[in-house]
Parts: structure tokens; C-alpha cells; sequence
């Protein structure tokens, strides 16, 4: 290992010395890990997409499938509300010669299902999972509680305003699997949820028209961007499906690696994570426009990870997990109160054998996150946003304004290298007559913020979450009065 090598290992070793927060620590190993490729001898293609490596994606096909849409719907998940939607779960066979298929998981409307969009969500990492986080934790119709065997409600689901598929990808994550070892990446995990998507439609071919959107947080600021210019291409030259893409909406999403970075050590020191000191070493020794870092520069973001000490990153002012603290086993829980013990009635819960044939799955120890090596990862995906907005497809970038990891500052900066024209200036947006985030039209991009949340914003901020996607789901701003 060069001293170089060395020195970027102790840095990001340092940078999550102390957190006690177990919820978050796959995620960031894994955005971590993959940060760290970046810079070592032999980085990994890091180009942005092409219109054209998009299209050399193809075949992409009908893959024979086995089960049906009525054998995938759930009666009755143990612990289990009574509800009044309809939800599936089970696998779609993406490549059948390899044995590799993808776990979902898909709760309609309670109300106008018929006509409301289909959104497909999206979790980062890269590696972690859609439906333990995305469903479970986030934006599905249930939160578990915490004696990690029942479940209560979520009033504010997302399913309230659209029909919402959660896919777990790529293969190895969650309950998604494959019989052989495979090379992944960006490209690969991109034709492989197309793969699902049009194999899916064929089970449910009642949604192979519907209005279509996608959506995800961190990590998946690559997945849903490039899987959206998938689509656009595969429209222009498919005779089968063609899928109704309409807009994407990545929240506290990682597109650029040098605005992120940049964007992230601004936000600890205007939020007094930082020393001035420390501050002015990075803004003096740190290359931001050309990613080129000096040891100096390594040395003060080092100081920089270490100062913040043993917060949840992922929301600077949220508590952390002290089971010793937390509700009663037993105890329904709150939709409105964030419960940093979240993660570990989840996995007890996704972890039952009688969850697991509820769901339709192979039984098997199912994890948050896993270990997902990433062989084509750009550092940004602003030439894809770009090819996104000339193509008329709505964007939408959201940010939780109380996270660190991939802060408001760094969506803004992102953004600003678009150099796009403000049409609707900066202003408040309210829900239940309060502000409930900001937000900024550009030509082709809705900046938003949503006050109070962190990294999993619809974990936080329920109410508003579900105010901010109706809003982008109907193609208007969030409200600019106090309803």
C-alpha cells in the first residue's frame, strides 16, 4: 500500500470513528468504500454515460418467467393492520441462464388505483436495500414495531398518492439473489431493473400505460437518473412495452463527487461541525474543480471528520440508539417520532420465517446492506441529469436539510453546475400551515428542501415527505400559503 493509499484509508477510518449509530453503518461503509476506489491506483471507469453506452446496454428482453400476480399477493403479513390496499411481493428472473432474480415488493392506492402513477423507489448505498429502508423504514404503508414482530400503520405513506414498487437491487441485496457470482455495476444494475420493469408490466399489465416515475435517495442519485436514460433509449427502438416515463426525484441524492465533497465540509462548518481553522486549511489545500486533493488537503478533511464526534451524520440533531431508552416491547409506535432503534426491529422482523413465506421469498438471513462491488461507477451524473431535461423528462431533486453526509449545500452546488435559469425564485413551501422546506425552479429542475429532515427524509418528516412528492407527482410547486 503506497502512502497515499494509507493515508485515504486512516482519513475515512477516522471520519466514522465514534458513531454509535448502528442504523446507518452499512450504508456508509459502502459509499464510503466505493469514495475510496475512486482515488486509488487503477480507478474504475469513471466517465459519464453516453447516449451511446446507454444504448449498447441492449438485448434487453422478456425473460420466461415462473409465478403470476395472484400467486405474488399477500394475504396477510404476521402482525399485520388490517389495510384496505392491495400488496404483492415475490421475485422476477432478470437473467434465468445465471439464476439471478430481483426481489419486490408493491403496495397499491387505497383509493384510485386505477388511475394514480406507478413510482418505482430506489435505495442507494451502493447495495442496501429498497424494501428494508425504502418500505419499512421510510415511505411504505407499515413501520414495524418494537418488539420486531407487528406492525402499525404509516398515515403517510406514499402509496396514498401513487402505486408504489419497491425493488431490491442489485442481485445480493436484500432478498434479491443470483446463483453465480457476477461483476456488477452501474450499467449492470441499470439493465437489470429495466429487465424487471418490463418483466414485472408483463404480471401486471394493467400498469404497462400508467403515467411512470421513479424515485430514490443517496446512492440511488446514480440508479434513477441512469435508469430513467435506459428507458428513453430502449422506447426509441423497443416494439414491445414502452414504458410512460414521465419524471425521476432523487432525494439527498450523491451525483457529483466533487460538488458533494465540497458541499459536505461547507455544511459542518456553517453548521458548527468545524473549527474555522479547520475550515480554511480545506478551502485552501482542497481542489474541488479538478477532484485533485494534496496530502494537505487530506490532512484538514481528517481534522474535519474527526471534530463533528459521535453524531448520527445522517441527521446532526436526531438521538441515537440506546436500547436501554426505547419504547416498551410491544409499545405501538409513533409515524411522527423518529425512532433511532429503527434498523433493528426491521431486521428481527425481516429475519422470521413466517415474514419470509408471507413474502414469498427463499428463506435466508436478510441484511440491510451488502457488500457490492462497483465496477463502473461515473463521478457525477450531471451529463445524464442534462440528457434527462433535453428529453422533457421532469426532475426533481429533494433534500432532507438536516443531513451531513450528502447535505443541502451539495444538491445546491450540483445543481448550479447546470447553470440553468431560475423561472420560480426561491421560496417557502407550507404544509399544515407551517414551512414545511424551500424550494427553487430551474429550467428543467425543482430544487426542494424538506425542513427538519435528515438523509431518510420521509423517516423524519412524514407529513412533508408526502406533501413534497404529491406536489412533483402532480407537476406543480409545493404550496406557497399556509393551508
Amino acid at each position: 500500500m503506497n502512502h497515499i493509499s494509507y493515508y485515504l484509508l486512516l482519513v475515512f477510518s477516522l471520519y466514522f470513528l465514534g458513531l454509535c449509530v448502528a442504523r446507518k453503518d452499512n450504508q456508509i461503509t459502502n459509499l464510503n468504500k466505493l469514495m475510496k476506489s475512486r482515488r486509488s491506483e487503477n480507478p474504475p471507469h469513471v466517465k459519464p454515460w453516453t447516449e451511446e453506452d446507454t444504448s449498447n446496454l441492449s438485448p434487453l428482453s422478456i425473460v420466461p418467467q415462473q409465478g403470476s400476480k395472484e400467486e405474488d399477493m399477500i394475504d396477510k403479513l404476521p402482525g399485520q393492520p388490517q389495510v384496505d390496499f392491495d400488496h404483492y411481493s415475490g421475485y422476477v428472473t432478470v437473467d434465468s441462464k445465471v439464476g439471478k432474480a430481483l426481489f419486490y415488493y408493491f403496495a397499491e392506492s387505497p383509493h384510485n388505483s386505477s388511475t394514480n402513477p406507478l413510482v418505482l423507489w430506489l435505495n442507494g448505498g451502493p447495495g442496501c436495500s429498497s424494501f428494508g429502508y425504502g418500505a419499512m423504514e421510510e415511505l411504505g404503508p407499515f413501520r414495524v414495531n418494537s418488539d420486531g414482530k407487528t406492525l402499525y400503520r404509516n398515515d403517510y405513506a406514499w402509496n396514498n398518492a401513487a402505486n408504489v414498487l419497491f425493488l431490491e437491487s442489485p442481485a445480493g441485496v436484500g432478498f434479491s439473489y443470483s446463483n453465480t457470482s457476477y461483476v456488477t455495476g452501474d450499467k449492470q444494475t441499470a439493465k437489470d431493473s429495466y429487465t424487471f420493469l418490463i418483466n414485472w408490466l408483463e404480471r401486471f399489465p394493467e400498469y404497462k400505460t400508467r403515467d411512470f416515475f421513479i424515485t430514490g435517495e443517496s446512492y440511488a442519485g446514480h440508479y434513477v437518473p441512469q435508469l430513467a436514460s435506459l428507458i428513453l433509449s430502449e422506447n426509441k427502438k423497443t416494439n414491445g412495452t414502452v414504458i410512460n416515463l414521465r419524471g425521476i426525484a432523487i432525494g439527498n441524492a450523491w451525483i457529483d463527487d466533487n460538488t458533494s465533497y465540497e458541499g459536505m465540509y461547507d455544511y459542518y462548518w456553517t453548521h458548527a461541525l468545524n473549527s474555522d481553522e479547520t475550515n480554511e486549511g480545506i478551502k485552501k489545500y482542497c481542489d474541488y474543480v479538478t477532484g485533485n486533493f494534496s496530502e494537505e488537503c487530506y490532512k484538514y478533511q481528517d481534522q474535519g471528520d474527526g471534530e463533528y464526534g459521535g453524531i448520527d451524520i445522517y441527521n446532526i440533531y436526531a438521538p441515537l440508539c440506546h436500547h436501554n431508552t426505547t419504547q416498551k416491547s410491544g409499545t405501538t409506535g409513533s409515524i411522527t417520532t423518529f425512532d433511532p432503534c429503527s434498523d433493528d426491529y426491521v431486521s428481527s422482523y425481516l429475519n422470521r420465517a413466517d415474514v419470509q413465506e408471507a413474502l414469498h421469498v427463499r428463506n435466508t438471513s436478510w441484511a440491510f446492506c451488502a457488500g457490492i462491488g462497483m465496477i463502473d461507477s461515473p463521478t457525477t451524473i450531471l451529463p445524464t441529469i442534462t440528457q434527462l431535461i433535453e428529453n422533457g423528462i421532469s426532475v426533481w431533486i429533494y433534500s432532507g436539510d438536516t443531513d451531513g453526509r450528502v447535505p443541502v449545500t451539495s444538491s445546491r452546488y450540483s445543481v448550479n453546475k447546470l447553470k440553468l435559469p431560475v423561472e420560480t425564485a426561491w421560496r417557502p413551501w407550507y404544509y399544515n400551515k407551517e414551512v414545511g422546506g424551500y424550494v427553487v425552479g430551474y429550467k428543467g429542475v425543482v430544487l426542494t428542501t424538506v425542513r427538519g429532515a435528515g438523509h431518510t427524509v420521509p423517516c423524519y418528516q412524514p407529513e412533508r415527505a408526502l406533501q413534497m412528492i404529491s406536489s412533483f407527482l402532480q407537476g406543480k410547486l409545493p404550496p406557497s400559503f399556509r393551508q
